[in-house]
């Protein structure tokens, strides 16, 4: 059984170290009884000086119980509320006691566990740089309901609040000073003694045992909601909001009421009321229950390895190859030497590798000027990458991965030059998006360490690595790129060795279906802003545009040529036919040249009146249909990847699609969209879908599966 460990010194100072059941302090059932015991027995404390909250664990306080929150159906609502209120009435009784409360925060003070803090007087931070604070509540959907919105509004005023509430933002001790959430940070050996310093430093003082809330007079900075330079700002905050979410996601909208509200002119009780009304009612959404499932739950098994081969020991790589310095490589090149791994950079020319390099001076002087990093630092960084143009500066790399040209025989041929330098038993790393890694793996002498490593673009900012398997590809080979992946800080799923993998196959699914709505004569800027509005983050055409339309047509050109796709059983023929002529008859090509669905110039894109050719009288499906159309061609494509092993898990396909292809954040990815659609209704729907516009809608066995079993995929 968990407890809250309580000791007196001889100064009359209590320290409360939490340490609850689990790795992790949190706000879960075993919580509120130890919160408001402890309450009773300081507030029966005779001769108390003042008290300290710290953690026997890692961590301060890891926040609220997201898998009782998840399990919150609509009847459960109020019960909810009446918890959330009786948790928030002992942070009150504790923030009203007469002596000084202080945070002594000795890990990651998020959520929950930075409310906390929030209602103690003084918050002091360890110098640890593994710590993070912050409020992140709203990447997953909810918002903070312990007070957490009313108390930071309060504390820092609407503009320096909004950061950390709508965005979510986690800082480290030394940033988390400077925006004032906290108010010291100290060495991590120092933590408690300061914390005692501070306590006998008040003694007497009124204004160190008040917080600014219940302080006569206190005024908000900023100003309150209603001043006009408040306004302005409130409602470019919710149209940006809008902008970002569709309307999808509530929680960033219902954070920003709360903020409103707790700065106009109701009191702070009557706010932070308002506060856990708001919080309970977002918890039985689906886009709620939904995020919390794959960007948390989710989120944890695939970076813990369920994907990862078992039995095979962890390991790491000492020195990395990477052949061609252009933008995948020189992307790869960054996000290796920033986590420490030192790199050769290889190209055909010195000037070339170079240049490679010098695309991480770029992006460190940008967190220079951030304040992000020290000259130091940069030139550590930089240090680790060596660009070359002669092959034996790689001997001895135990991975090495080619960034070449997306052709076969270029790839057949750097491989043929290079294999042979690696470090005994190194592995070999095919970075590609659509190559089949069995063809490519057949002229490496071990086909056992060849790997794919899918990397998506821009390296620096894309946090998925892809990894494929080939026919021959060993379990040590793939837990070895598994782990490589999280050296360099990425998310990584294993799939097979399918045409397109599981992310390049599947959003070319939705893409090529709004090309087909356009070839069937609908508006294409309808087509366009209806796939926006299923929560996507660009529009189809405009995305298409992007990647390159001659691009996309060359790879479905290739792989038809490989033998890999049978034109015949081509799904929609409409639309290759339409892309084809684009590109033969009018060069559109994409965005690149300035033509493709759009015209592109200095004043932004407008859309090619050429598309007027493709319309026709009478083409009119309801908006519905046109937003399942393009939606569900992408989930249908990653179950049947799920059925026929190309995901290895459903926790795989959610995460890839959302960090890889843009899956809509609401839906917790395609896969995890069907479990809160319903997969009967779900199934209904598709064969409404097959009936009306051919049989790529027709649901795959895996779903009937499912359905018929009364399960939801997992």
């Amino acid at each position: 059984m968990g407890d809250f460990h309580y000791t007196k010194d001889a100064d009359g100072i209590v320290t409360v170290t939490m340490d609850m059941d689990g790795p992790v302090n949190a706000m879960n059932a075993e919580f509120w009884p130890l919160f408001a015991a402890t309450m009773d027995r300081l507030e029966a404390e005779p001769e108390l000086k003042g008290v300290i909250w710290t953690s026997a664990k890692d961590t301060f306080f890891a926040g609220g119980d997201l898998k009782m929150l998840k399990s919150i159906e609509p009847d459960g609502v109020e019960a909810l509320f009446q918890s959330v209120e009786a948790t928030k009435a002992v942070m009150r009784r504790m923030e009203k006691q007469p002596v000084p409360h202080v945070a002594a925060i000795n890990g990651a003070a998020l959520g929950g566990g930075f409310e906390i803090c929030l209602a103690c007087n003084h918050r002091i931070a360890a110098d640890n740089p593994k710590t993070k604070i912050g409020l992140p509540e709203v990447t997953l959907g909810l918002l903070p309901g312990g007070g957490g919105v009313v108390r930071l509004t309060w504390m820092l005023g609407l503009e320096g609040a909004m950061p950390f509430l709508l965005e979510g933002r986690q800082v480290s001790p030394d940033k988390a000073l400077k925006a004032g959430l906290i108010h010291e940070v100290v060495p991590a050996d120092q933590l408690l003694t300061r914390a005692k310093e501070f306590i006998l430093s008040v003694q007497g003082d009124a204004a160190a045992v008040t917080q600014p809330w219940d302080t006569k007079g206190y005024k908000i900075p900023g100003g309150p909601s209603s001043a006009p330079h408040n306004m302005t700002r409130i409602a470019g905050a919710a149209a940006m909001l809008y902008k970002k979410t569709r309307g999808l996601m509530p929680a960033p909208a219902r954070i920003l009421d709360i903020m409103t509200e707790a700065a106009g002119k109701v009191d702070f009780d009557t706010a932070t009321r308002y506060e856990s009304r708001r919080f309970v009612s977002l918890t039985p959404l689906a886009s709620t229950k939904n995020m919390i499932e794959t960007l948390f739950f989710g989120m944890n098994k695939v970076n813990g390895g369920a994907s990862r081969p078992k039995g095979v020991p962890p390991s790491k790589v000492q020195r990395l190859g990477i052949l061609g310095a252009g933008m995948m490589g020189q992307g790869i090149a960054f996000s290796a030497a920033t986590a420490g791994l030192p790199v050769v950079l290889k190209d055909q020319t010195m000037e070339a590798a170079e240049r490679g390099k010098a695309y991480t001076a770029t992006l460190l002087d940008k967190r220079m000027k951030q304040g992000r990093m020290s000259a130091g630092e940069r030139e550590a960084v930089l240090a680790l990458i060596t660009p070359t143009n002669k092959a034996d500066d790689l001997k001895g790399c135990d991975l090495i991965i080619e960034a070449v040209f997306e052709k076969i025989d270029i790839k057949d041929a750097v491989l043929a030059e290079h294999e042979t330098l690696l470090a005994e038993n190194g592995i070999w790393g095919s970075n590609t998006s659509t190559l089949p890694i069995t063809r490519l793996a057949t002229g490496a002498a071990r086909p056992e360490n060849f790997v794919g490593l899918h990397f998506f673009s821009p390296v620096d900012k894309m946090p998925l690595l892809e990894i494929i398997a080939g026919e021959k590809t060993s379990d040590e080979t793939l837990a070895r790129a598994f782990d490589f992946a999280r050296q360099i800080r990425k998310t990584p799923i294993i799939v097979g060795d399918s045409t397109g993998f599981y992310t390049s196959r599947t959003i070319g699914t939705k893409i090529i279906e709004a090309v087909e709505l356009v070839a069937e004569g609908h508006d294409p800027v309808r087509v366009d802003n209806l796939s926006r509005l299923t929560g996507m983050p660009t529009g189809m055409l405009s995305l298409l545009d992007e990647v390159q339309i001659k691009l996309v047509t060359d790879i479905y050109n290739t792989q038809v040529e490989m033998g890999l796709l049978d034109p015949d059983k081509e799904q929609n023929p409409a639309a290759r036919a339409m892309l084809a002529e684009m590109i033969s008859q009018h060069g559109r090509h994409g965005r690149a040249t300035g033509k493709g669905f759009y015209d592109y110039d200095n004043q932004g894109k407008t859309i090619w009146p050429g598309l007027t050719a493709w319309r026709k009288e009478g083409a009119d499906i309801p908006d519905a249909d046109i937003k399942d159309r393009i939606l569900f061609r992408a989930v249908l494509e990653s179950l049947r990847c799920l059925e026929e092993g190309v995901l290895r898990t459903v926790e795989d396909g959610n995460i890839g699609s959302i960090l890889g292809i843009g899956a809509p954040i609401h839906t917790g990815g395609y896969i995890q969209y069907v479990n809160t659609y319903g997969p009967a209704r779900f199934l209904a729907r598709c064969e409404e879908l097959a009936g009306k516009y051919g049989d790529r809608f027709a649901p795959p066995e895996i779903l009937r599966k499912h359905v018929a079993e009364g399960r939801a995929l997992a």
